[in-house]
């Protein structure tokens, strides 16, 4: 009973030091980590044979682990993209791309399904659909049939789009900016009229789904921090 309550605590202890997430929202590294230390509670919680620090020093291990991991994929993009993947888009400017759909192995049943979970019915309202890391489906619908109704007000829109990342974490994104048709002198340029000097400074800067350049700073985010402790 003494040990089972020792790796109790531990365990809780450890996946609340890894973050407050819900299983249906954990990247893969994540979700196999999570399963080892399962496995790893369990053997000696059943079989006093085995020392318990057998079982504390592993799980404590893959806790560095995932730490190692988290700040690995906050620091380089390429980690990112290697350990956790990038999202895909399913349904790309209202037509479905058939091509990702049979390289994430994934049917139209199983899209339909995900879509009417995420409370649309019809395909013709999506104008984006896009698979997250973590294995969500996200929705984009189209502008004048969102829950604003503007089609109905008559009111012109342009239609949104995918925010697309520019900074983060200090580091300039050059392939996105090219998406955009922009270039680091433009990035400098805007930044220099918000009283940035360089990107190091910014902790995350993006155009927005309409278009418009998004920034916020290290400086602000620590003052958020303090503001909220």
């Amino acid at each position: 009973m003494i040990r089972t309550m020792i790796l109790y605590t531990l365990v809780v202890l450890i996946m609340r030091l890894m973050g407050k997430r819900q299983i249906g929202e954990l990247q893969p590294f994540e979700l196999v980590i999570t399963i080892m230390i399962s496995d790893l509670a369990s053997l000696p919680m059943q079989d006093t044979r085995i020392p318990l620090i057998h079982g504390v020093i592993p799980i404590i291990t893959l806790l560095f682990l995932e730490i190692i991991i988290s700040v690995l994929q906050l620091k380089s993009e390429t980690a990112r993209l290697i350990i956790s993947g990038k999202p895909s888009i399913l349904i790309n400017k209202g037509k479905i791309d058939i091509d990702i759909m049979r390289a994430q192995r994934l049917n139209l049943n199983d899209l339909i399904q995900e879509i009417r979970l995420k409370g649309y019915y019809n395909l013709e309202d999506i104008e984006f659909a896009i698979l997250e890391t973590n294995g969500q489906l996200s929705i984009i619908p189209k502008t004048e049939l969102s829950n604003a109704t503007k089609k109905d007000l008559n009111i012109k829109c342009a239609q949104d789009s995918i925010p697309i990342t520019l900074i983060l974490d200090g580091q300039v994104n050059h392939k996105n900016l090219k998406l955009l048709d922009r270039d680091n002198k433009w990035l400098i340029s805007t930044l220099n009229s918000k009283n940035i000097n360089s990107p190091k400074e910014v902790f995350i800067a993006l155009a927005d789904s309409q278009g418009k350049f998004y920034m916020q700073t290290y400086e602000e985010s620590s003052k958020n921090n303090r503001r909220k402790i």
